[in-house]
């Protein structure tokens, strides 16, 4: 009991942020302990398939006032067990453990008596040596994000295992230029059709593609071939399954009470932020991720559904907070605690906030008032951009600020463009399918839309499929359709996004100074009747690129842009290029700078402007 003190005492105090290594089943000598919370519960027994399932057989017993209850079982690995509770009430209710590492999927819901520990032997220590070394805000950071169910699957429509999907993602991320893969959520969740995002087993790698090791397996395959792994994390709601954290031992324990308790438009529940074991849940599961599976950073689901008490409320469903006003106080310090703990301890971590509002200083220290995160979503580029490239080139002169209205705000926070997989579904149409005219066109639409999302200042995510233009929607149900890339136009634009990401890898001009405006400065950006704008990208060297971004479907020819120096420019890139699906309008010749002024420079070039279009160009050498 002496060694429970410390562990029990700081899990109430809301500072135990490895509870999972006293909370949970562990094994022993002989046998495994049993240890689980539940102040409001009357009795408890640990039922399973080394009792039959008899609650009468294993009771627990309480160890602290504040309901932490304990046993010791002669169990097996692989068994199969539940928490059978007793509430104030008198009823019998049957749960999942808060902390199992390993559980039963979909359909079944017991947990698994597993210890991870010893399990999996690592080898990616040339790789956090490397991330010691790197400053992540001024190297190129390009995601891919994935769903492990949906982006290749057996010929019966099963699912690969973790090791599979790891011998076939690696080589192809790595093939298209990625830095880094974000999963979506991976812990234990019933119903596939949530996408992982209603979570029942917090601890537990979801064992529809294998074992925890398994899972270990894949991320250090992806390390030793240095690639980033980003795990989706959903601190913001949970499922009212009967087997999971709602209403736990009778009552609510784990969700907030009165009008915060629900997400309505979720069905879910909501955590209370402000109790301390909650937070040692929390922070001990983000802390279990980066400890025991290793991953690289966390993208914290529906921050925004945090902060704000009438977050999808109406007037009179939501009761404002002390001040008055709409902000949960309680959130906000449960998120500037856990951040500061994480980057106490893993000060490397990328972590992500999916903030869709212009709530202040999400990522910047607490210190200074921040939410402490390293990096936000920037939906309002999305968002602008989507409706942009949506709309009828002829229409686009009237929404020319949807292109340029994020450099009001793009170095206000460390931000990540987001192509993601909420916008490729529900009737918004994968991303080519979003681009009007042709089918021919659709593709020069993708084009030029990512070689401007590669040149505008932020880290980037694409969703799987995007590289390739899937056409159709995203289906969980089915893997991504892979045979598109036997038809010419899909194998091209699968070439251009390689040589993209290839070219934005090795362009520091497009990643060093991703957050002031030392590293971007417009030349023009009001020429709005052409649907054209024109920037340069600035590398700490000096090094620069000019970029060409064109929406309309129309070549401009002799298009004059002023320049900062007088010399020889070349295009280094160009979208249009035949070999990318283009019309092969280049500009192929030695540009030479004119004494003409435009754009207030002294010095101007003349291009040809391909249509629906982005060129880069740079400055090779001064005029003799």
């Amino acid at each position: 009991m002496n060694n429970s003190k410390l562990p029990i005492y700081l899990f109430h105090q809301g500072t135990n942020f490895k509870s999972y290594d006293f909370l949970g089943t562990h094994a022993l000598k002989e046998g495994y302990i049993f240890r689980v919370w539940a102040p409001n519960a009357k009795k408890i027994s640990v039922v399973g398939t080394f009792n039959n399932w008899e609650p009468d057989k294993d009771k627990m017993t309480k160890i602290s006032k504040q309901g932490i209850w304990e046993i010791t079982i002669n169990a097996n690995e692989g068994d199969l067990y539940k928490y059978c509770i007793t509430p104030k009430d008198g009823r019998v209710i049957y749960k999942s453990d808060p902390y199992c590492v390993f559980s039963q999927t979909e359909n079944e819901t017991a947990s698994i008596v597993y210890d991870i520990n010893g399990k999996y032997s690592w080898n990616d220590d040339n790789w956090f040596k490397y991330k010691s070394e790197t400053n992540i805000y001024k190297s190129p950071v390009n995601i891919y994000e994935m769903n492990l169910g949906s982006w290749r699957k057996n010929e019966d429509n099963s699912f690969l295992s973790y090791r599979d999907i790891a011998e076939m993602i690696i080589p192809y991320v790595k093939e298209y230029g990625y830095t880094h893969i974000e999963l979506m959520p991976v812990m234990e969740h019933p119903f596939s059709g949530s996408w992982g995002y209603q979570v029942c087993g917090y601890f537990a790698a979801t064992a529809r593609f294998g074992k925890p090791e398994d899972f270990m397996y894949f991320i250090d395959a992806c390390h030793k071939n240095g690639i980033g792994v980003i795990l989706d994390w959903v601190p913001a709601h949970f499922p009212k399954d009967a087997h999971g954290l709602c209403e736990f031992d009778g009552q609510p324990l784990y969700e907030s009470q009165g009008d915060r308790m629900e997400h309505a438009s979720w069905g879910t529940r909501t955590f209370d932020f402000g109790r301390t074991e909650i937070q040692s849940f929390l922070i001990s599961n983000t802390v279990f991720w980066l400890d025991k599976y290793h991953a690289d950073g966390l993208r914290v689901d529906a921050v925004s559904s945090m902060l704000y008490l009438d977050y999808d409320k109406k007037e009179g469903e939501w009761t404002p907070n002390e001040k008055g006003g709409n902000e949960n106080f309680e959130a906000v310090a449960f998120l500037q605690k856990l951040n500061m703990n994480i980057f106490k301890e893993y000060p490397h971590t990328l972590m992500i906030a999916e903030e869709s509002t212009a709530w202040p200083l999400v990522t910047k220290p607490v210190s200074m008032g921040g939410l402490g995160f390293n990096f936000k979503w920037n939906m309002g580029w999305m968002n602008d951009m989507l409706e942009y490239v949506s709309c009828d080139p002829l229409l686009r002169k009237y929404m020319h600020k949807n292109i340029t209205f994020s450099l009001h705000y793009a170095f206000s926070e460390n931000f990540i463009l987001p192509i993601s997989h909420d916008e490729v579904v529900h009737g918004k149409k994968s991303l080519l399918d979003k681009m009007p005219g042709s089918y021919e066109e659709k593709f020069s639409g993708v084009r030029v839309f990512l070689g401007y999302m590669m040149s505008h200042p932020g880290k980037k995510l694409l969703f799987m499929g995007s590289e390739f233009g899937q056409f159709k929607e995203w289906d969980y149900t089915s893997e991504l359709d892979f045979m598109l890339l036997d038809y010419e136009y899909h194998k091209k634009l699968s070439e251009y996004t390689k040589d993209l990401n290839e070219f934005y890898l090795r362009e520091p001009a497009f990643w060093e100074i991703d957050d002031s405006w030392e590293g971007f400065t417009w030349i023009a950006n009001d020429d709005f009747t052409q649907n054209i704008i024109v920037f340069r990208r600035i590398a700490k060297s000096g090094k620069e690129i000019i970029v060409v971004v064109n929406f309309a479907p129309v070549t401009r020819e002799n298009y004059r842009i002023g320049v900062p120096r007088a010399g020889v420019y070349e295009e280094v890139f160009n979208s249009d290029l035949q070999k990318y699906g283009g019309l092969g309008n280049v500009n192929s010749f030695q540009i030479k700078s004119e004494q003409i002024p435009m754009h207030s420079h002294p010095q101007s070039i003349s291009i040809t402007v391909p249509p629906m279009a982005v060129g880069y160009f740079k400055y090779k050498k001064s005029i003799k």
